[in-house]
């Protein structure tokens, strides 16, 4: 499996532990996130990333998945956050630095030679905020990688995500609050929903998986539609549920299973996460274990 994460991101976290301050300091950012659930998974990751300046010497020595890393003069991102009160407070965000047009070039390649002898791979996003390349690199890669027999799941959205289905993804994730947000989408009701994965659909998504924070997830598969639920578990952090979703439907995918069950690992995965701390992170046996108790519902509602 390769993951597409062309600026990964430095995370420091202030917490406290016995009455005093406790520091993490982590690799992170969408693809690593999503990277670390897909080898926890059961499947080989390669993520591909830029990294320059002091932040991404840190970097190489905290990603800890298989890493394929073209060195740049461009500095990574990075931010400090304090959840010392129990939630996340952003004190520092130091933003990522765009790639010259000749590290994205060789990003590009080496994404492209290890997306097509994975056959499949994530297209990740950049922090928020951040535009490390250009959203036409989106395009660009779903479109070389998909015609040359790789599936590809992007979990992208804005401009980037309307690059990306220019080129044809095999797999769309997205959240409702993305889609009404890019109006793609004119409200979150369901109908609304569904006629905005039809659209998607039109790009030639087998799949269109819309997460809907605490309701069911709705999932669009070969043109039929299923309202998918989880188990429900208790919320330790929210975030980076969403990419944990979408490291299950890569990694079903990667291991030969249909879409359907690919949804359901993605639901599962989901659902892990937000009951740990630490972002993309779960145990692969926790979520095997759940995906027998993931319903999938079939849902022929009004249009």
């Amino acid at each position: 499996m390769a993951v597409f994460a062309p600026s990964p991101q430095l995370t420091v976290t202030v917490e406290v532990l016995d009455d005093a301050p406790d520091i993490h300091i982590h690799a992170g950012g969408q693809g690593v996130w999503v990277s670390r659930m897909i080898e926890s998974l059961g499947v080989d990751v390669v993520l591909c990333a830029a990294l320059g300046g002091e932040t991404g010497q840190v970097l190489r020595h905290l990603v800890d998945v298989r890493l394929k890393a073209r060195d740049v003069t461009a500095r990574n991102g990075a931010y400090v956050h304090d959840r010392r009160d129990g939630v996340r407070d952003p004190l520092v965000v130091m933003p990522a630095d765009p790639l010259s047009r000749h590290e994205l070039d060789d990003l590009y390649e080496m994404t492209l030679v290890e997306g097509l002898n994975a056959g499949v791979a994530v297209l990740s996003g950049p922090a928020e905020g951040d535009e490390p390349v250009p959203d036409s690199v989106y395009e660009r890669l779903a479109k070389d990688l998909g015609g040359n027999g790789c599936q590809v799941v992007v979990d992208l959205s804005g401009g980037r995500l309307a690059a990306a289905l220019e080129g044809g993804p095999t797999v769309v994730k997205v959240s409702h609050e993305e889609l009404v947000s890019d109006g793609l989408a004119e409200s979150d009701s369901l109908p609304d929903l569904v006629a905005a994965c039809e659209r998607m659909a039109g790009s030639g998504a087998r799949a269109v998986v819309v997460s809907r924070a605490a309701e069911a997830t709705l999932a669009m598969v070969d043109g039929g539609f299923a309202l998918v639920s989880a188990p429900k578990m208790s919320t330790v952090d929210t975030r980076g549920g969403g990419d944990s979703m979408t490291a299950g439907l890569a990694a079903a995918l990667a291991q030969g299973k249909s879409l359907e069950d690919a949804v359901k690992l993605g639901a599962a995965a989901g659902a892990v996460n937000v009951m740990r701390h630490g972002l993309g992170s779960g145990s692969g046996d926790v979520v095997r274990e759940l995906v027998g108790r993931v319903r999938l519902e079939r849902w022929e509602g009004d249009r």
